[in-house]
């Protein structure tokens, strides 16, 4: 048995739950809770009997348009009921669904369109000039438009449109099919699927390069699902309500909060924007249970004005990714809640969730956790050796999350996947007990001075700081040292003016090593971050450079 089993919580299993097409999965909550809310979004409701109806309407649409089997459909949208119902028709029509990120420019989208061979896109109205720009370079043989006011109550359905057109955010020009002219009513032609047939291309962000796609089965997709909700032991099936908030298109937020959701005969609350406002409002007036986020999103909650007088004991348990959680974040968002706010890790390549914190038993300070179930990982030396218990090496993961390889690129796929163990390129320390923690990426790690530095043990520091809100540290170019330090910090309102870059010094020395104190202090009034609130360091990287 691996240690980390007798860490589980109880009821947690061992093996992952068994997997099925996440189309059939629907099919059966469909025909199980057919009058429940499926979707919630702005004042409008979905049954799950209508959200399947709609889903069918989509793979119809497809299949009339003359699509083939295992086309790509790209799909450029907002969390909305359209992203839900385009993804999941997609999928029971035979087609591999490819996520756009809705703030893509026309370059990228053009990158995204040509690798992955997209025949087809559903993209927002408002985002249209965006594809007009590239539209000869990346030609279509379908393009469907729709927009927020398609699925908005009456009258704010009339009025969406005009309020965007006075505000200038309305194209000049409109092209592709409307949404509800090309939704199909009826039932599409019937696809075998098969769990190891691809279902989506999920672009990496590109932080070691240009973006590849990430080839996920529905083996992957719905393995994942199944085990985020096998990890919560009082997951209530047909009551939970899941917060929608972290985007979609990443696939952190399409597991852990769309799938997780709609597998487990939940009511998603959909919010097009992770706004913390929105978000607050959602929590009290829908009575949210589950709330999947990212670390940025619970400070912004953390420090949100009046948060204390709120309403939010609905929350009962929140899982964390794409960043590290600093625990003085977990420990106030429990306290402001009641819930138990854990930390994971993952990666795009598997789906993307291998690791979590019990939501109940022992949680260890600094720990991405324990594998999930079903999910192998070991801690290795540059040969691909096992490591000891605390030495640090890279992580790699094996199991039915993991991805089949990289879109079109035997190579890479080749240097990620050997022998079915993914290569995950970060480096890892495993304690006695099973627990996993990420030292830093290995393109991450400063070696400043022949020391190696990992940027994420300085900001957990800096986090313990009573001034300091949000924290980001790289490393950048020294002349002498080879890199040096360098920390870009957000103050909490009270705090700035009266608090230096000096006192930020001070207390790093007397909490780390010498050559790890950074070098470096730049306050800032927000960090860069990406449209899943992952911080870009190597833009404060880049800034580093062009100031000097």
């Amino acid at each position: 048995m691996n240690p980390w089993h007798a860490h589980y919580d109880q009821g947690v299993p061992k093996e992952a739950p068994k997997a099925r097409p996440l189309p059939e999965l629907l099919r059966e909550n469909a025909a199980r809770y057919p009058k429940k809310v499926a979707l919630e979004f702005l004042g409008r409701s979905l049954t799950y009997e209508a959200l399947w109806r709609e889903a069918e309407a989509f793979a119809k649409g497809l299949q009339e348009a003359g699509l083939p089997r295992g086309a790509r459909v790209a799909i450029m949208l907002p969390n909305s009921p359209q992203f839900v119902i385009a993804f999941y028709g997609a999928l029971l029509g035979g087609y591999v669904a490819v996520n756009t990120n809705p703030m893509y420019t026309p370059r990228e989208l053009r990158h995204q369109l040509l690798d992955s061979g997209a025949e087809a896109l559903v993209i927002l109205d408002q985002l249209l000039p965006r594809y007009q720009e590239i539209a000869l370079e990346a030609p279509l043989k379908l393009l469907v438009r729709t927009g927020i006011q398609d699925y908005l109550p009456f009258p704010k359905n009339l009025l969406y449109p005009f309020l965007q057109k006075r505000k200038g955010a309305w194209p000049k020009t409109l092209m592709g099919v409307p949404w509800r002219a090309f939704l199909r009513p009826g039932r599409p032609s019937p696809v075998a699927l098969d769990l190891d047939d691809l279902a989506l291309l999920q672009y990496t962000g590109g932080t070691t390069g240009v973006a590849k796609g990430a080839m996920l089965t529905h083996r992957n997709l719905a393995s994942n699902a199944l085990q985020v909700r096998a990890w919560i032991p009082d997951f209530r099936e047909g009551e939970e309500v899941v917060l929608g908030a972290i985007p979609f298109f990443h696939v952190y937020g399409m597991t852990v909060a769309m799938n997780l959701a709609l597998l487990g005969g939940a009511k998603l609350v959909l919010l097009p924007r992770p706004e913390i406002g929105p978000i607050v409002e959602a929590i009290e007036k829908h009575k949210v249970t589950l709330f999947p986020g990212v670390p940025t999103l619970y400070v912004a909650f953390n420090n949100f004005p009046g948060i204390e007088g709120r309403n939010l004991r609905s929350v009962r348990a929140c899982i964390s990714g794409s960043a590290p959680l600093p625990l003085e974040v977990a420990e106030r968002f429990e306290k402001l809640t009641g819930a138990k706010l854990v930390e994971g890790y993952g990666l795009t390549e598997a789906s993307p969730v291998t690791h979590c914190n019990p939501l109940y038993g022992k949680r260890k300070l600094g720990s991405v956790g324990l594998p999930f179930p079903g999910v192998e990982a070991k801690v290795v030396d540059e040969e691909g050796k096992e490591v000891p218990f605390g030495e640090v090496g890279e992580l790699i993961v094996k199991g039915p999350n993991v991805m089949k390889g990289y879109w079109n690129r035997p190579d890479e796929t080749s240097r990620a996947l050997k022998d079915g163990w993914l290569f995950t390129g970060d480096l890892a320390r495993m304690d006695e007990e099973g627990y996993f923690y990420i030292v830093d990426r290995k393109k991450d790690m400063i070696i400043a001075g022949g020391y190696n530095i990992y940027p994420r043990e300085v900001e957990e520091v800096l986090y313990q700081h009573p001034a300091v809100q949000e924290a980001a540290v790289v490393g950048v170019p020294d002349p002498y040292r080879g890199e040096t330090v360098a920390a870009f910090l957000v103050l909490k309102p009270e705090y700035q003016g009266k608090v230096t870059e000096k006192d930020l010094e001070a207390f790093c020395r007397e909490n780390l090593a010498a050559y790890k104190v950074p070098r470096i202090i730049r306050f800032r009034e927000s960090l860069p971050k990406s449209s899943v609130g992952k911080v870009l360091k190597r833009e404060l990287t880049k800034e580093v450079g062009a100031r000097g």
